[in-house]
């Protein structure tokens, strides 16, 4: 079974974001595996030990990007793919990822691609569903569980805290939500043979891409952060004097009444 993984770095969920210009300061910033890209690395995993096969994971990145698929290919991956767009693509969105991929892919038998359901720095979650779009395979997103038998896929997913039960076929693209599994940290002797693995780096011209097919559609006008929660009230007096107090300040301050 040919088994793939989408799989993007986003910043270290404990980071404190910085904003400067307009732009977000990553210098000195700690970066990881998306978390949601975790699960779907896991479930791989769990399939090859399963039904046989490789797993390779790829990214759109870059140079830095090595970190993570050596991670991936710690935790258990067959091989990874660096598409490295980081003298090529100033700015990109969804849109010039999914180019990106669908030309890596089109001369691939991919019997499965698991990806993140989102990723945690932009959460739009396009990514996978555009992709199988472009390959003309089924998707489904949000999987909490997955059974494959011969060519027949069983998928539970989650829809907003109920589950939905589908039956579908491969080849077949996926999108992994907390609750799949419990993503293994690396061993040490899995981090040992992950430098022996494969890891093979690409840039948009090995894939018969310029720089005008990769050209964004969207465009960031703005990036801030949120405002500083302020201090919230504690209400005392008795519960009626607490409720009329509430009252007014729901319709005063918060303006909601």
């Amino acid at each position: 079974m040919n088994i793939y993984v989408l799989l993007k770095k986003t910043f270290d969920t404990e980071e404190k974001i910085q904003v400067s210009g307009g732009k977000i300061e990553d210098d000195g910033a700690e970066f990881i595996i998306n978390p949601y890209d975790e699960y779907a690395v896991e479930e791989a995993i769990n399939l090859r030990d399963t039904h046989g096969g490789e797993v390779t994971v790829v990214t759109v990145g870059d140079e830095e990007s090595e970190q993570q698929l050596r991670t991936a290919l710690a935790m258990g991956a067959d091989q990874a793919v660096l598409i490295n767009t980081e003298d090529d693509v100033e700015e990109g969105d969804q849109v010039t990822t999914v180019k990106i991929l669908e030309a890596f892919f089109k001369d691939k038998e991919a019997d499965i691609i698991l990806a993140g359901n989102v990723a945690i720095d932009e959460a739009s979650g396009q990514v996978g569903p555009r992709l199988a779009d472009k390959l003309d395979i089924p998707y489904v997103t949000t999987i909490t569980a997955i059974n494959i038998d011969g060519e027949t896929v069983n998928i539970e997913r989650d829809v907003e805290g109920d589950v939905e039960k589908l039956e579908t076929s491969l080849p077949l693209l996926v999108t992994c939500q907390q609750g799949l599994n419990e993503p293994r940290y690396p061993s040490l002797p899995g981090i040992m043979k992950a430098k022996k693995k494969p890891l093979e780096e690409l840039e948009i011209d090995d894939l018969d891409l310029d720089e005008d097919d990769v050209e964004p559609k969207t465009k960031t006008t703005e990036i801030y952060l949120p405002p500083e929660k302020e201090a919230g009230k504690v209400l005392e007096g008795e519960i009626d004097d607490q409720v009329k107090e509430l009252v007014s300040l729901l319709k005063s301050e918060a303006k909601v009444l």
